[in-house]
């Protein structure tokens, strides 16, 4: 028997990108997942849209009536074709008030969670990675903010601060000092059991630097869980400005923000319901859509659940 008889064509490698199996990849396995889930697309979408109303709030308001102008002639009128959703205690068009008022929480709430993200992250992935006294004080700060209540710290930070000079950079900043010890403690246990694993070892054997472990090799496996508790924790945030605007110490007027509204219209509450209905109505699908998307997102990255 010939010699080319006895010889065979190389098996070709399996090709994770062959149609119709999944990705290798952490990133690409949960874009995969996520595409496919539901739960995932209505809340992205929900989402989109309220980020594309605080965006462009000019492009939903049909009815064309400056959310700041008001008349106490038309106060607690019902829905008409001038007043989509009526007319609130002052005679504010309440529907370009709703659109107008998404600016405010959909920013403090995005900020919040990026703010807290990147601080909590930075110092997780410094207290994991580095141990000993460096995660001894890290710890311990993060322990005195958690014996803080939430929404009694918020509280007393804008207090402090006075109603003269609330705004949203005041409610971010009140929101994001008492929420980053979650997150660093969410970071420091994902670094310290990254930074165990055989490919950071591999790194360390290589001579690469601290820096370079850190952001090439323990970062990217890390982070999920952090933007997982990040993405949920944007609902928290829209609700606590909402909360906050209510009892008087958030946002104040001129500004517009659903959690004001819902404050100017209880007094009226049985008289006209319209104007506390509507933004009300409008903060809850927001909270929803985000908790959606962010119990989508939780189930795409972590493996336990797969």
């Amino acid at each position: 028997m010939s010699n080319d008889t006895l010889t065979t064509a190389p098996t070709p490698a399996p090709s994770t990108s062959a149609k119709g199996e999944k990705p290798a990849s952490l990133w690409s396995d949960a874009w995969y997942d996520l595409r496919r889930n539901p739960v995932f697309i209505i809340g992205a979408a929900m989402v989109s849209l309220f980020v594309l109303i605080s965006a462009f709030p000019g492009l939903f308001d049909s009815v064309g009536v400056d959310p700041q102008t008001c008349s106490l002639t038309r106060a607690r009128q019902g829905i008409s074709g001038d007043h989509w959703f009526g007319s609130d205690n002052l005679g504010c068009d309440v529907y370009s008030r709703v659109i107008h008022g998404a600016r405010v929480s959909i920013i403090v709430g995005f900020v919040s969670a990026i703010v807290t993200g990147v601080i909590g992250g930075a110092l997780g992935l410094l207290a994991g990675f580095y141990g000993k006294w460096v995660d001894v004080i890290l710890s311990r700060v993060a322990e005195i903010f958690f014996a803080i209540p939430s929404v009694l710290g918020a509280l007393l930070i804008l207090a402090v601060i006075g109603r003269d000079n609330a705004g949203i950079a005041s409610v971010v900043l009140a929101l994001s000092v008492l929420a980053w010890p979650m997150i660093l403690r969410i970071m420091r246990a994902a670094v310290i059991t990254a930074k165990h694993q055989d490919y950071v070892m591999a790194a360390r054997a290589l001579g690469a630097s601290p820096w370079r472990i850190m952001g090439r090799h323990i970062l990217p496996n890390a982070v999920a869980p952090v933007i997982v508790v990040s993405t949920i924790n944007l609902g928290a945030f829209i609700a606590a400005e909402a909360a906050l605007s209510f009892l008087g110490v958030g946002i104040q007027s001129p500004q517009i923000s659903w959690g004001l509204m819902i404050a100017d219209a209880r007094n009226r509450f049985l008289e006209a319901p319209l104007p506390l209905l509507f933004p009300a109505l409008f903060l809850s699908l927001t909270i929803l859509s985000v908790v959606m998307l962010g119990d989508a997102v939780r189930d795409a990255l972590d493996p336990k659940l797969r």
